[in-house]
């Protein structure tokens, strides 16, 4: 009411930070924010969670934030990500004064005229480290990911200050063994670490934040450190009773390391191995002694053989994710083992294991009544009536995703249409025997997919997406590079599927403006739209798409003749949340750039 603030008189500090902590999105907080001084100071309250770039003088942006947000509990710092920074009111887009100098001519009034000299880093240093830990004490969650300048002296201070740090993600530093010592020895509640890529590591740092804080930790990751060896993983075994998710990538871990793992930490419930030195022998300590184990993931391994899943299959009777990939020694034999002992198996990947055939998958079909997603890719043995006995027993299947198995036809498909009706995500790329008859059995049974890809199909034309135009739920779809799809097909998905919000049509040679002007009419939500190398397609078809779907954010549509630079404006200045558009260069004119401002991002490509 005019006049009269109902709900700063009415409403305490408490009720209303509850409620923008219930806000969905960043925009809304930010929006709110604006209303009034309170809101301001009470939106700040709320906030828990700051995601930061590492470029550009980060080290300045903690201690700035630091002062705003005093509630933060979660940091996420990414070196790959660039800060993004307001525009100071009242200065105009290429002004020579940069947000980035405003921010530190701020600096300066702040300390009376002497700026501080530790805070000129380009790159998130050990100075913006100890800023962290001492504007945030509170912190329970921290990601540093490729931050690279950051060693053991920040990681010291911060672990001094921060003894509340649950999660710790390290990925990419170049810290040393007296940093993850400081760790392991000030934060007694951590529970998960991510040292990937660290690789000024020893096996003395881990071993000290093992004895330091082992009885909390729940989760480690660790790849491609090389003096991280089986004395490591020892220490684990030993001092980490309640770990629960060990990630290892490495050459130079053995057995030992692994069987020290599996002996000592018998509640562990995912596994993941790239490990080219681990045998048999590892495995059949986890079946034996990881009767909780809920994931295994084995890639590359070169030195295991069916003896070891047969061990997995016995002891892991809880086991619901498997990926197998590139397990050369495997054959059916050890999904036959799976599918006897591990009943609850709700996901299985097999990505390039030659030896795994149709019998093999013909045994989970039987066995794995709770299968929800199968992935096979590469497995040029599987035929249909693996997916036929799949079909038959796995009816809660809600995701398959096929790579190059061309041993797979219609008649598979088919059987997945018929047996497994709440099927929601079918990937089917370069399957070359699947053709119309398979798609058009999907569209008639399974009316709850959302997730359609069928990539380099060269046998799928009109009449399998005439079918999957009785879909009305499907979201996303993708045919790029199949052929014989023209104008009728993308017609029925126009009319049939409003709820579409990406496409991509690249490289259909008999698409044409007809088809752009049904997903107009029809598809108003659509916002990402693929349309390059479709040669038919014209500025006329481009303008009636947008003049209805202004939401669209992202259009490619580099290589399409009949597109010219009238087309890119039109989408440009008919599009307000366009964020990206991929078009040669010379399409691009200099007044949809100057239009254009720095909202799109260009990917140039020239002819």
């Amino acid at each position: 009411m005019r006049g009269h603030d109902r709900i700063n008189t009415c409403l305490p500090d408490e009720l209303i930070v509850e409620i923008f902590r219930r806000l969905d999105s960043k925009p809304s907080r930010d929006s709110c924010s604006l209303v009034c001084k309170r809101w301001l100071s009470l939106e700040r309250l709320s906030r828990t969670t700051l995601r930061i770039g590492a470029t550009g003088s980060p080290d300045l942006f903690v201690k700035l934030l630091a002062r705003r947000f005093l509630n933060v509990r979660s940091v996420h710092m990414d070196e790959r990500l660039n800060i993004s920074l307001p525009a100071q009111p009242g200065r105009r887009r290429g002004s020579g004064h940069s947000t980035l100098s405003s921010l530190k001519l701020h600096h300066v009034n702040d300390k009376n005229g002497a700026e501080d000299g530790g805070f000129e880093s380009y790159s998130l240093s050990d100075a913006g480290l100890t800023a962290l830990g001492e504007g945030f004490p509170k912190l329970e969650k921290l990601s540093l990911i490729w931050c690279s300048n950051v060693s053991s002296m920040g990681l010291i201070s911060l672990a001094e200050k921060c003894i509340f740090l649950k999660s710790l993600d390290l990925q990419g530093c170049y810290v040393g063994d007296q940093g993850i010592a400081a760790v392991g020895k000030s934060c007694k509640q951590l529970e998960d670490l991510n040292l990937r890529f660290c690789e000024g590591l020893t096996d003395m740092g881990l071993v000290e934040l093992a004895l330091g804080c082992g009885k909390s930790l729940k989760s480690i990751g660790i790849a491609a450190c090389a003096k991280i060896t089986d004395i490591s993983l020892e220490a684990v075994g030993l001092h980490c009773k309640s770990l629960e998710t060990l990630s290892l990538d490495s050459e130079f871990i053995h057995n030992r390391g692994v069987l020290s793992v599996a002996q000592g930490c018998r509640s562990l419930k995912v596994l993941k191995l790239q490990c080219i030195n681990v045998t048999d022998d590892a495995l059949k300590a986890v079946g034996t002694c990881c009767l909780s184990l809920e994931l295994l993931a084995l890639y590359s391994f070169q030195r295991f053989t069916d003896k070891g899943l047969r061990a997995i299959g016995n002891g892991c009777k809880k086991l619901k994710n498997l990926t197998l990939s590139d397990c050369y020694f495997l054959s059916d034999k050890s999904l036959e083992a799976i599918a006897i002992g591990c009943k609850e198996l709700t996901y299985l990947e097999v990505n390039g294991c030659h030896n795994i055939g149709t019998i093999g998958l013909e045994s989970i079909g039987k066995s794995c009544p709770c299968l929800t997603e199968l992935q096979l890719l590469y497995c040029q043995r599987i035929g249909n009536y693996a997916l036929h006995e799949v079909g038959r027993g796995c009816k809660f299947l809600q995701a398959l995703n096929l790579v190059d198995c061309s041993s797979i036809g219609d008649e598979a498909i088919c059987s997945i249409a018929i047996g497994c009706r709440n099927l929601k995500k079918l990937h089917i790329r370069r399957c070359y025997e699947i053709g119309n008859k398979g798609i058009v059995a999907i569209g008639e049974n399974c009316k709850s997919l959302t997730d359609l890809s069928l990539r380099f199909c060269d046998r799928v034309g009109d009449e399998a997406l005439i079918a999957i135009g009785q879909c009305s739920s499907l979201q996303y779809l993708n045919v790029s590079g199949c052929h014989q799809i023209g104008d009728a097909g993308m017609i029925a998905i126009a009319r049939g599927c409003p709820l579409l919000t990406y496409l991509d049509v690249s490289v259909l040679q008999n698409l044409g403006d007809m088809a752009m002007a049904e997903l107009g009419e029809g598809c108003p939500n659509l916002k990402d739209i693929v349309l390059s190398h479709c040669r038919q397609i014209t500025d006329v078809g481009l303008a009636h798409l947008v003049i209805n779907c202004t939401m669209i954010e992202t259009c490619h549509m580099v290589y399409c003749l009949g597109i010219t630079s009238a087309g890119v404006a039109t989408v440009v200045s008919s599009c307000p949340n366009i964020k990206k558009v991929l078009v040669e260069k010379w399409k691009v004119s200099p007044r949809t750039k100057r239009r254009a401002g720095s909202v799109i991002s260009y990917l140039c490509v020239d002819l």
